[in-house]
């Protein structure tokens, strides 16, 4: 009996933009055959006092918080965090900081993980958010996967502000009060079915020594 792959998405979201692209890159990974994706959020570092004074909404309840040694359980991930002065946001560095010990067994060595994100603006890191976190992916010894230009047209467009690129998936948030428009929530659905099909692919083979 052939067990389902399991994607994990992995995000921290302080007011929604990227906690909306995880659902969308959870609905495109379950869109593939034999894949049984799984959002989860990564533990808030900030004191409640801060995100009152910030604004910032309450975290969806059904999402559970992850625990690092979970990561062992899937066979690809996504990783989705808000940009924080170009890079992945502090509580996501900070639960990477927690996975050390999987880090020094090389326990996620050889599994696939994209990578999405918002930003205020275009200088914000639409870029440089995927670029830096892949530090991350790399000391685990993961597999980065790209979008490339495969999502087609979609990449090309110039009637419209849209974030995302070959890197992966992406949103501009603006002051906050700006939302994923269509083609964004687009390519976030492209980008979930595109990595859970090549970790399916992935599944089961025999490492290369």
């Amino acid at each position: 009996m052939t067990t389902a792959t399991k994607v994990y998405v992995i995000y921290y979201s302080v007011y929604g933009h990227v906690g909306t692209m995880a659902r969308e890159i959870q609905r495109g990974a379950n869109s593939v055959n034999g894949v049984e994706a799984t959002l989860w959020q990564v533990p808030e570092t900030l004191p409640e006092r801060i995100l009152n004074k910030m604004k910032a909404p309450s975290k969806e309840e059904d999402v559970v918080v992850i625990k690092p040694e979970q990561l062992v359980e899937a066979d690809g991930f996504l990783f989705g965090s808000p940009s924080r002065f170009g890079m992945m946001a502090s509580q996501f560095l900070a639960f990477f900081d927690s996975t050390h010990e999987l880090w020094a067994c090389q326990a996620l060595a050889g599994k696939p993980a994209g990578i999405f994100w918002s930003t205020g603006f275009h200088g914000g890191g639409q870029e440089n958010t995927a670029l830096t976190a892949i530090t991350q992916l790399a000391h685990h010894g993961m597999l980065y996967v790209p979008l490339g230009y495969t999502f087609g047209n979609g990449m090309f467009e110039m009637g419209e502000v849209k974030g995302g690129s070959a890197y992966g998936a992406g949103t501009y948030a603006a002051d906050g009060s700006r939302v994923p428009t269509e083609l964004e929530l687009m390519q976030a659905f492209y980008q979930g079915k595109y990595v859970a099909e090549i970790s399916k692919k992935l599944k089961g083979q025999p490492p290369v020594v």
